[in-house]
């Protein structure tokens, strides 16, 4: 069913006429330029400051709490020939700062060391074990970390004590307490009002190497773009002017190992934005770290070697894809646990890869639009990730039962956790009574900004070459949402693998364009038969054998009134997990499997419940509507037929008869029991014998044949009627 999985707000804020003039000066559209005023960017000094986003305009990095301490010690450590240690962790936002300092440090002619901990035996953050092997073996006398360090109170406290001072760069949540580091460069620390909260780890990596190399070292702000779109941090501020000036870089980059990593990836660079990085660069780099040891990645992105970058880029790939299936697998198999009756979904399995859980959560929670909790079960322990929506505090839910938990941590929108699997049916059951007891209302869907209504005949290139000033886009700065309506839905299709997405045509007047719907094709029928069709798309561009074309993607999608899809076509599925009219005829969707041959049982089961979707595919077991209801020369054939035998066995001979007298056999015995109804025939024991000495009387009179007539007509309905007018004859408005 086409369900809008948001709660659509449409923008409707209105620019002055100044404001067009002052945007029309700094070349920008009228669509963009209402965005950016919708956006808080509204005043000459915001808009130049926006558009222009130079590098000039970066904040000092000495405003950062310790830097100035950090530097004197990295440059000591330099002068004095110390092996620092670059302590990483093990997505793209860690891998890019890893790679970062090791870069700055190398330059320097530093000696480094690089290790980004493994998910599965290290876990995040500073680990204790890690730092003893590196001191106690590799001679290390000063740890950086970086995406990594607030919360690593043990570990750092041992090197501290061991005369190796721990110096963290961290940008994620500050604890209550923080660790007796060297020094902590972090940009929410409370001893400094640094003017930027929001640097990714790569960000913060990238101000301590623009303090140490005393100026703006540019060619490393490729792998900041990656490290901060990779990580979803906001793309305001001196992040835009991070990843717009890094996003140059990208599109010619010198690195070997990033070269690779396109060229398998099939990515264009004629067409290379934020949306590369998101959806191709970033997933290849953390699928790395999701399924296995994370730090060939600082060889992919800092080496020389043609040979290892290519070796590396393939394996990087060959995760990718391996990751793909996994999550796959996984979220068929989650959704397949997923009962709707509950507020929250608590979805534990054995064998599922603790790499990918957070991802299956997301989407899932996308589809059902319900907060989902997904755990891998072993030895014992359910360990997993939690994806939640607006409505739900997750952290907060999650924190109240903290008992049942052996580890836990998070925040409103997502957390991980560890607890013993037979505490899983008492954290479904605490999770539904929080939400009882706050009162929170579930049905409540996240909401979504909708910048404008797109009219489909005002599509254009030009347009999104317009919108594309304003980007890059992401967290804090979105791709412009539009509203389409009002136009004509030509060829519909799924594709790609096992047919799981859509692509649809949509037309208005003269202008007709392509729709790509992800993860949507089991709803092809749907989209094809919807009425009163409403979407939400971005714009995106297709490039194609040397053409290029606009394309929209499809955001949410929802639809006015009933509605009633057609599947009786031999073609046509039954859709999963939709209930089945024969097993549950009480859902707000239905698909009305069976006919059955009792119509007004089946039409006061209709006009008590409430559908919002009804899927006609009315399988008719016993066909009448083809075989008819006889006609007087039939019964006169099958009378004349079975008058000559003083006796005919019906069990075992009415094929044979129905094969004589070329009347299929289930139209047959109905005609069988009107001759027997009206006393023509008798039948005992299985042989039926012809009486002789009947009243002669009509056809008609028989109560059979008036219901075979009328189920007749039932079914000619149900077979061959539009379904507006099976739902019209089912609910008695016809």
């Amino acid at each position: 069913m086409i369900k809008a999985k948001y709660q659509w707000e449409i923008q409707e804020e209105k620019p002055d006429s100044g404001f067009f003039q002052l945007a029309k000066k700094e070349g920008l559209s009228p669509e963009s330029a209402q965005i950016l005023y919708e956006r808080g960017i509204q005043t000459p000094e915001q808009v130049g400051a926006f558009l222009h986003a130079d590098l000039s305009q970066l904040h000092d990095p000495y405003l950062l709490n310790d830097m100035e301490k950090a530097v004197t010690r990295i440059r000591l450590a330099i002068e004095k020939g110390e092996t620092i240690l670059v302590y990483g962790d093990y997505d793209a936002d860690g891998m890019t700062s890893a790679s970062i300092m090791k870069e700055t440090l190398e330059m320097m002619g530093a000696e480094v060391r690089v290790y980004l901990p493994n998910r599965f035996t290290d876990g995040y953050g500073p680990n204790l074990s890690v730092y003893k092997y590196f001191i106690q073996q590799e001679a290390i006398s000063l740890i950086i970390t970086v995406d990594n360090g607030v919360s690593g109170h043990e570990a750092i406290a041992f090197a501290q004590a061991q005369g190796v001072d721990v110096i963290v760069t961290d940008h994620h949540g500050l604890p209550d307490t923080l660790p007796e580091a060297f020094a902590i460069i972090h940009p929410e620390h409370p001893d400094a009002d640094y003017p930027f909260k929001y640097l990714a780890g790569c960000g913060v990596a990238f101000k301590l190497a623009t303090a140490l190399l005393e100026g703006v070292p540019a060619e490393f702000l490729d792998l900041v773009a990656i490290g901060t779109v990779a990580d979803m941090v906001s793309l305001q501020g001196e992040n835009r002017i991070l990843v717009k000036n890094g996003l140059s870089i990208l599109r010619q980059t010198e690195r070997l190992g990033l070269q690779e990593l396109m060229a398998l990836a099939d990515v264009d660079l004629d067409q290379f934005n934020e949306d590369v990085i998101g959806f191709k660069i970033a997933p290849q780099l953390n699928a790395l770290g999701r399924l296995d040891d994370p730090n060939p990645a600082i060889d992919l992105l800092t080496g020389f070697d043609e040979e290892e970058a290519l070796a590396i880029a393939e394996l990087v790939n060959l995760k990718n894809e391996e990751r793909k299936t996994l999550v796959q697998t996984i979220y068929d198999e989650a959704l397949q646990m997923v009962d709707l009756s509950k507020p929250v979904q608590v979805l534990a399995k054995e064998g599922w890869h603790p790499g990918v859980l957070g991802i299956v959560a997301g989407r899932i929670m996308e589809e059902i639009s319900q907060t989902v909790i997904v755990l891998n079960c072993e030895d014992g322990y359910a360990k997993g990730s939690a994806r939640s929506i607006d409505a739900i505090n997750i952290f907060e839910a999650l924190n109240a039962k903290r008992e049942l938990m052996t580890a836990f941590g998070g925040h409103a929108g997502a957390a991980g956790m560890t607890l013993p699997v037979d505490n899983l049916d008492a954290l479904s059951q605490a999770l539904s009574e929080f939400i009882e007891e706050n009162q929170i209302d579930c049905n409540q869907k996240n909401s979504l900004t909708v910048d404008a209504i797109l009219d489909l005949e005002h599509l254009s290139i030009d347009l999104l070459r317009s919108l594309q000033s304003i980007g890059p886009f992401g967290m804090g700065n979105p791709k412009p949402v539009f509203l389409v309506k009002d136009f004509q839905l030509g060829q519909a299709r799924t594709l790609g693998s096992h047919n799981a997405h859509l692509k649809l045509r949509l037309q208005k007047g003269p202008v007709a364009t392509d729709l790509l719907a992800f993860n949507q094709g089991h709803l092809l029928q749907d989209f094809q038969q919807a009425r009163g069709l409403e979407l939400l798309v971005t714009l995106s561009v297709n490039s194609w054998n040397g053409k290029t074309t606009l394309q929209l993607i499809l955001v949410d999608a929802r639809v006015t009134g009933l509605q009633l899809i057609d599947i009786r076509a031999k073609s046509a599925g039954i859709p999963e997990r939709v209930p089945l009219y024969s097993e549950d005829p009480f859902n707000e969707e239905i698909v009305l499997d069976k006919v059955p041959d009792d119509q007004m049982a089946l039409k006061k089961a209709f006009q008590k419940q409430d559908y919002k979707q009804i899927y006609f595919k009315n399988i008719i077991e016993k066909p009448y509507y083809l075989t008819g209801y006889g006609s007087k020369e039939q019964f006169a054939r099958l009378y004349k037929t079975i008058y000559q035998f003083p006796e005919f066995d019906v069990r075992f001979k009415l094929q044979e008869l129905s094969d004589y007298l070329k009347i299929d056999k289930i139209l047959l015995v109905k005609m069988i029991q009107i001759f027997q109804e009206l006393d023509f025939v008798t039948i005992s024991d299985g042989l039926m014998s012809v009486n002789k000495d009947a009243t002669k009387r009509d056809i008609a009179e028989s109560r059979i044949y008036q219901d075979l007539k009328s189920l007749v007509k039932f079914q000619e309905l149900m077979a061959l009627a539009r379904p507006e007018d099976i739902y019209a004859f089912l609910m008695g408005l016809d």
